[in-house]
């Protein structure tokens, strides 16, 4: 695991056996930019949250004033367009591993959410944002870009119909409170609160039925994961 994502545990009280939310924390000291290291040791650190038996759910969350700027902006100006594609695949299953993972999933948008960093809040469970003058959306087309096929499948899923051409074509960004009835946010909480309020909603879905909650889970993504994963390795392949 590199210095750029780390790990740290909430104990939950008010039971005999161990049980803890980890808080899975991005900080590259800058604009939090996903790169392939990033993204694989956000994936290592969620992957081992689902593996710990006393984990009942997980936090993602970035540094004060950023969540994630999206993806590294060197690797797309560097113009290689093999190791582009595969930044891309890499970020899409990421958002996918989240919006499938094995246990609940709430990010804690602590500051600007833009491109790839606002499609991690749509595959998350529950999506907390920081109050403050943050930028949250899917700025691909004002800089010249476009969504994946991925990342068009998930954001249909998870934007606000209303909301979804402003959001994806016109390339529309807000503030956290609009973000909320776009999709991209659930919540908004004074900045210095963030982190617990997103601990709060992830023990909150941990209290509901486990299988029950996996079964539902299945039935409800199941579809989009799979449409998701073909587009993603139609990605890797094309």
């Amino acid at each position: 695991m590199s210095e750029q994502v780390t790990t740290t545990h909430f104990d939950v009280d008010g039971d005999q056996d161990l049980r803890r939310v980890a808080l899975i924390t991005m900080d590259d000291g800058k604009a939090n930019a996903l790169s392939r290291s990033m993204i694989a040791d956000i994936r290592r650190a969620l992957t081992a949250a689902e593996a710990d038996p006393n984990c009942i759910a997980a936090v993602v969350a970035g540094r004060e004033g950023r969540f994630c700027a999206g993806f590294d902006l060197s690797v797309i100006q560097a113009g290689d367009k093999s190791a582009v594609a595969e930044m891309v695949a890499d970020g899409g299953e990421l958002v996918r591993h989240m919006y499938g993972a094995t246990i609940p999933v709430v990010a804690a948008c602590t500051g600007h959410a833009l491109a790839a960093g606002a499609l991690m809040l749509l595959g998350a469970d529950i999506r907390v944002g920081a109050d403050g003058p943050f930028k949250v959306g899917l700025n691909e087309v004002a800089i010249g870009m476009t969504l994946p096929d991925w990342a068009y499948t998930i954001a249909r899923e998870r934007i606000s119909k209303r909301h979804l051409q402003r959001s994806i074509v016109n390339a529309r960004l807000t503030d956290p409170a609009t973000a909320i009835d776009v999709g991209f946010l659930d919540r908004v909480v004074p900045s210095d609160h963030v982190v617990a309020a997103a601990v709060e909603e992830a023990v909150a879905l941990a209290a509901l039925d486990a299988k029950a909650y996996a079964r539902m889970m299945r039935e409800f993504r199941g579809a989009t994961l799979v449409t998701m994963a073909d587009q993603i390795t139609a990605d890797r392949n094309g």
